[in-house]
Formats: structure tokens, C-alpha cells, sequence
């Protein structure tokens, strides 16, 4: 016997008064109504079996050897965060047919007079906070679907926690019911907001530093507040850059970050990785928090304290930067190698003969792959009405490739 088709519905952010002719038709017709209790409350009428949407397993298992026509209840559109994913996933799609509505974000995109089709949507219903929190300071604009775990102003924490706070933030409440209301305020305000069940949380990038005034890679070395011998400047800067061979979703780790200009310069090339700024000298985390908030750096975290300690906390890298080891060069390196993902890079910057030794030695003996680069590079200079060039010290840029 031939397996029926699976209709999914979804209502409108008026309810099911704006259901379509076609919509309306394969309902009336169904065999099964599926969905949760306030769904099947709007159909009194329906003389077929119902049944709550509770465990989707087990609904699934009733799809997969039903032969009766059954029509999945949902809100707004079933493949908008919706049952939809879950069903074209375990079931053979032309068994499927999906019939949308009104998203909710769609309608409160509309209530607060914004356009939505450059906002990225991110859903935290029964989810993890960590990864949203990535894709939201990477965005202009976003739409979220929070639940009562992670609500608005549990995002807000975590958006001042990573240094980005600087959004107008729209609370849409109740939409489509009598007591709907939209709040404006700002991230700070959502800590001291309740926040009704029903919501979502539109927050748009407004005050921070524009960083189009500044270059993705290569900003002045005079920018970045440090101690000037505690940076790695502007040319060994993009050669370094270049040889951690970057990835838009890496996870990177800066060990001795002293000014943290390697990060924030990997920053504005992984919008969606994850980086952390090792450092325990007190003097540079004070230069590594003033130049993470001057340049956005939102998804840089600092780490204070001394490498290898700090490690075992933060997630596995595809790409480590060593900077300073604090005289703990072996310590920290046999700490690296066994977090490293495969395939992974360590890039380390040596101004001495004896680093630059010891490092690769250790790293073959350790089984990598090491290229070493001497940069050496010279600057004008004015003397009276001539130019001249002046060397800076030359610097070793020693790359490690872990075997499979």
C-alpha cells in the first residue's frame, strides 16, 4: 500500500484565519491532525484522530508506516526553525509537502518599521548559548529566538561579557495576541526588562567602532596602545597572518598576546572563529583590554594568566600563535601538541639565534613539519633634507605543520 503524503501547516502571526484556500482544504480532509495542544484547539470541528506533538521521535516512527493522510501543525513557517528540518531529514522528502505562513520574525521585523532581508536568525530554543553568541557579535543585525533558559537578558550578559554591547535592541513580546508589545532599549537595558515567554530579540549594531576606518590587515603599529617593544609590527604582523593560514570558523589561540594586535587583526579575518588572547603580564592586559574595545574585537576573549596553565580550559585549535612564552617556550609547545587539531599550524615569531634554535628542534623532535622565514625589513627615515633606509631587527617566523 502506498504511503500517504505528510502535510506541515503553519499558522499565521494572526492565527489560522490566514490560512490559504489550499491550506484549509488539505486539513479538512486529513485523517490525523498533529500538533501541540494550542494548535488543535483552533479546529473543534475536526472529526478525524488528533494527536499532541510531544516526544518527535515517536512521532516519526507513526509517519514512517502511517497510511492515512496527516496534516503536521505548526507556527508560521515549518521550515523556519520549525518540525520541517527534522521531518526532510528522516523521511523521503517527496512524501512532504509544506504549505508556510508569516514567520514571526518576519512580522516583527515589520511591527518595528526595519528591513530583515540583511539580518541573520539564530535560534537558542533548547539550544546552546556559546555558539549563538559567536554568530551574533559577527552580525550587523539578528534576529533570536530565545526560550526560558536563554533569555534576553541572559544574551545580554554574554554580549557584555565579550565586549559588545553596542546595539539598539528590539523585546518583541506576544505577537499576534491582544497584549503584543515591542520595547526598544539598548543591551544594558535588557538586563533589567522581564521578558514574556513569547518572544524574540532583534538587536541592530549602532555606536561601536566602525571598522571600515581602519584596514582588515596591516593597521599602524601607533594605533594599538603597548609597550613598543610588546608588539609584533605592522609587516611581520601580515607575514605572520599569512603563514596561519586563517579560516573563516577557526578557533586560534595567542599565547604572550602582549598588545593583542595578532588577534585582533586574525579577528577581522575569522568573523565566526573563536580566538583567545593568552597574556599574563598586567601591564599588557591593561593594553589588551583598551585596544579589544577600541578596535570591536568582539569575538576575542582574553585569557589572563600564564600559558600552559590557562590552556586546559579553552577549546581543542586549528591554529596556535606563540608570541611569548615566558621562559616556559618547551612547557607551552608540549601543551600545544597535544590540543593541536589535526592538521593544525603553530606559527612562532623568534627575534633571537637561541629561540629560533631551540623552537625548531623541539617542534621536530615533536614530529611537525617546520618552514622558518627571516623577515628583515627596513623603513624610511628623514635625515635633514635625505631619506634613508633603517633596518629593524630581522625576525623568524618559524612554522610548524602537525602530521596526520
Amino acid at each position: 500500500m502506498s504511503q500517504q503524503k505528510i502535510y506541515l501547516v503553519g499558522a499565521g502571526i494572526t492565527g489560522w484565519e490566514g490560512l490559504g484556500s489550499k491550506a484549509l482544504e488539505v486539513i479538512a480532509k486529513a485523517e490525523v491532525l498533529i500538533g501541540h495542544q494550542r494548535h488543535l484547539d483552533n479546529f473543534p470541528d475536526f472529526r478525524g484522530e488528533k494527536q499532541l506533538l510531544e516526544d518527535l521521535s515517536i512521532m516519526l516512527e507513526s509517519l514512517k508506516n502511517s497510511n492515512r493522510q496527516t496534516v503536521v501543525l505548526g507556527s508560521g513557517d515549518p521550515n523556519f526553525f520549525g518540525v520541517a528540518r527534522f521531518l526532510l531529514r528522516n523521511l523521503p522528502k517527496e512524501r512532504i509537502e509544506i504549505y508556510p505562513n508569516v514567520t514571526s520574525v518576519q512580522y516583527a521585523f515589520a511591527r518595528i518599521k526595519e528591513p530583515w532581508d540583511d539580518a541573520i536568525f539564530v535560534s537558542v530554543h533548547g539550544r546552546g548559548i556559546g555558539r549563538a553568541i559567536d554568530r551574533i557579535i559577527a552580525s550587523e543585525k539578528v534576529a533570536i529566538l530565545t526560550d526560558k533558559t536563554n533569555t534576553p537578558a541572559a544574551i545580554a550578559r554574554e554580549l557584555i561579557e565579550r565586549g559588545a554591547e553596542g546595539y539598539d535592541a528590539w523585546l518583541c513580546e506576544d505577537m499576534g495576541l491582544p497584549q503584543e508589545k515591542f520595547t526598544k532599549t539598548d543591551v544594558k537595558g535588557l538586563l533589567e526588562l522581564p521578558a514574556s515567554e513569547l518572544n524574540i530579540l532583534i538587536l541592530i549594531k549602532t555606536w561601536e567602532p566602525n571598522l571600515v576606518n581602519y584596514p582588515l590587515i596591516g593597521i599602524d603599529d601607533d594605533e594599538f596602545a603597548t609597550a613598543k617593544k610588546l608588539i609584533t609590527k605592522q609587516e611581520v604582523r601580515a607575514v605572520t597572518l599569512a603563514k596561519l593560514q586563517l579560516q573563516d570558523d577557526y578557533t586560534i589561540w595567542d599565547i604572550g598576546a602582549g598588545s593583542g594586535s595578532i588577534s585582533i587583526e586574525a579577528s577581522n579575518l575569522v568573523p565566526n572563529g573563536k580566538l583567545f588572547a593568552i597574556e599574563q603580564n598586567p601591564q599588557c592586559i591593561g593594553f589588551i583590554r583598551e585596544n579589544l574595545k577600541k578596535f570591536a574585537a568582539r569575538n576575542v576573549k582574553l585569557i589572563e594568566g600564564d600559558a600552559p596553565d590557562v590552556l586546559e580550559e579553552l577549546p581543542d585549535p586549528d591554529r596556535v600563535f606563540i608570541g611569548g612564552s615566558g621562559g616556559m617556550l618547551e612547557e607551552v609547545i608540549e601543551a600545544v601538541d597535544k590540543r593541536l587539531k589535526p592538521e593544525g599550524l603553530i606559527v612562532l615569531n623568534a627575534v633571537t639565534l637561541d629561540t629560533l634554535t631551540k623552537s625548531v628542534e623541539f617542534l621536530e623532535d615533536h614530529g611537525y613539519t617546520v618552514e622558518v622565514t627571516c623577515v628583515n625589513i627596513a623603513k624610511t627615515k628623514a635625515l635633514s633634507e635625505y631619506k634613508l633606509l633603517e633596518a629593524q631587527n630581522p625576525v623568524y617566523i618559524i612554522s610548524a605543520a602537525k602530521e596526520h
